[in-house]
């Protein structure tokens, strides 16, 4: 546990970094360039990431409470939705005009559908943390960019095609989740 600890732990910093320590980023790109910066942080994040999957692999889960299995369903619905705001967030779409972050919101969703349907202690460590960290991260980046100038709503065609891409990522995870996670998705 102490692996997934620590991806989440880098993970979370080094997203944390330019919302709270702005100085620092600012710092880094001085020395090293923006390109240096994208690079390091880049890298870190894979590092990040490896550490999860490796910790999450490795870790023996215990039990910390049951899902309920009536949950199974709803939970899916919502990592579904989860995908399709990932999508979104950096593509135009009608819902970005209610939604500020939808990145850091499909990460929280996502983190807590899988708190529905998981109740092991890696899946508390790993989607809680994560859930907690979206929360954070969307008050901190409010808090440092103030107003919200909302994007001018697309046509509705726009959000199709955002269906169909989001589709097409939900495929592809379901197949990779045994691999990623070591148990399918259903």
């Amino acid at each position: 546990m102490a692996i997934l600890l620590a991806g989440i732990l880098l993970f979370a910093g080094v997203h944390l970094v330019p919302s709270v320590a702005a100085g620092v980023k600012t710092g880094l790109q001085a020395k090293v360039g923006e390109n240096g910066y994208k690079g390091v942080f880049s890298l870190l994040l894979l590092a990040s990431f490896a550490l999860m999957i490796l910790g999450w692999r490795s870790a023996t889960p215990t039990y910390v409470y049951t899902p309920m299995a009536q949950l199974h369903a709803p939970g899916l619905v919502i990592i579904a939705a989860a995908f399709y705001l990932f999508v979104i967030s950096n593509r135009p779409s009608v819902l970005k005009r209610f939604i500020r972050h939808p990145q850091l919101t499909g990460v929280a969703l996502w983190g807590f559908a899988h708190l529905l349907i998981n109740g092991d202690s890696r899946s508390v460590l790993l989607f809680g943390g994560l859930l907690l960290w979206a929360i954070l991260e969307i008050i901190m980046i409010n808090k440092r960019d103030g107003e919200w100038a909302k994007d001018v709503a697309p046509a509705w065609t726009t959000d199709l095609i955002n269906v169909a891409v989001t589709a097409v990522v939900i495929v592809v995870l379901i197949l990779i989740h045994p691999w990623l996670a070591g148990v399918p998705v259903y």
